[in-house]
């Protein structure tokens, strides 16, 4: 069994305990459960957004302000001086007494991908365990990644939580969890071979199962164009409640995005859980193109953040923007949800859902 909650967060290597966490009681919260805090990296990678920094520290700030006015928000940041600089960024803008920064240097911003995963239990003992999953930057795509690929430990070890290392690439962006047992992912990416060339389909879904204490895998099929993640299903189509997704269509047949959507759309009417419930599902438009230097990039409405009281939604100044926030806030009448400007950010081909990471409350 899991050892107790001991505060210098002592690794769990796959080798040294074959019970999984989830014969351990363990399973990941649905996204809209109680958070105890939002975990971000923030930018720091000029050639992430190249030409196109200095308008990134803005939109983080303001993402800052609308997640810590009800919840704590983590940052790591490089060092001292950098801590010094975004302090200076989030002054008189966020709620300070809801910040805390941690020195835990990264390559890149993008914590939903290199920050822990966590899973919860009933257990007054050890309540929350850190999932530790290899991170090789999409396929090797962007080196170096080694720091990033460090930064579950460490996230452990200031919560004081155990933490397991798992022998596995795996990326948070790539799962949407409803929190009753049911995963939604991609074909185009979980199955890619430069992430697992030596997994199987089958073999993914009984360590998905294992690892984050879900009963079923639900499979769309491919990503948005320009997602350099190969697929990421949270700029697709999200959990908002068990048996309710939002996922995003292309109303223009001509436009390069319509096969793939729509096949994914056709999908969605055909899944069921594991109760026989069919998915309620809830359209997103696309926005228009978003381009930089020729090239699209995956502006999509669907990687919107949920916090305890707010739901934080990229929007690109697009004629989508408006009915899109509507229909989320049809769907989450508890929370505030906040558009913010994203045309500047999603230069770094991602936006709030791929920089944030929740903790689950105990």
């Amino acid at each position: 069994m899991f050892p107790t909650r001991v505060q210098d967060a002592a690794v769990i290597h796959d080798s040294d305990d074959k019970t999984t966490p989830a014969q351990a009681g363990y399973a990941m919260p649905a996204e809209w459960a109680p958070h105890q805090c939002t975990w971000i990296s923030w930018p720091h990678k000029r050639d992430s957004w190249p030409g196109k920094f200095e308008p990134v520290e803005p939109v983080m700030a303001r993402f800052v302000a609308a997640v810590s006015a009800h919840e704590l928000v983590r940052i790591n940041v490089l060092d001292a001086a950098h801590e010094r600089h975004v302090r200076e960024q989030l002054e008189g803008v966020a709620k300070p007494d809801n910040v805390r920064f941690h020195p835990f240097a990264t390559n890149d911003a993008w914590c939903r991908d290199h920050g822990a995963i966590f899973v919860k239990r009933d257990d007054a003992t050890d309540p929350l365990l850190a999932l530790d999953f290899r991170f090789n930057a999409w396929g090797g795509k962007y080196p170096p990644f080694d720091l990033d690929d460090a930064i579950p430990p460490q996230m452990a070890k200031a919560l004081g939580v155990p933490c397991r290392s798992i022998d596995m690439v795996l990326e948070g962006g790539s799962i949407e969890i409803n929190g009753a047992g049911a995963l939604l992912t991609t074909e185009a990416c979980l199955l890619n071979p430069n992430r697992n060339p030596s997994m199987s389909r089958e073999q993914i879904e009984t360590a998905l199962k294992d690892l984050l204490g879900v009963h079923q895998v639900l499979w769309l099929g491919d990503g948005i164009v320009g997602d350099d993640t190969d697929g990421h299903i949270d700029d697709l189509t999200r959990f908002v409640a068990e048996d309710v997704v939002v996922t995003v269509v292309e109303r223009d047949r001509h436009d390069e995005n319509y096969e793939a959507l729509a096949e994914n759309r056709d999908r969605l009417d055909t899944l069921r859980l594991a109760d026989g419930r069919p998915l309620q599902v809830h359209e997103l438009a696309m926005p228009r193109p978003v381009e930089f230097a020729g090239d699209r990039l995956p502006a999509s409405h669907a990687n919107f953040y949920i916090g305890n009281r707010t739901v934080v939604v990229p929007v690109f100044d697009d004629p989508a923007d408006a009915p899109n926030l509507e229909v989320l806030r049809g769907l989450f009448p508890g929370r505030e949800v906040v558009g913010i400007d994203c045309t500047d950010l999603v230069l770094g081909l991602g936006t709030f859902h791929c920089l944030t990471q929740q903790v689950p409350a105990v």
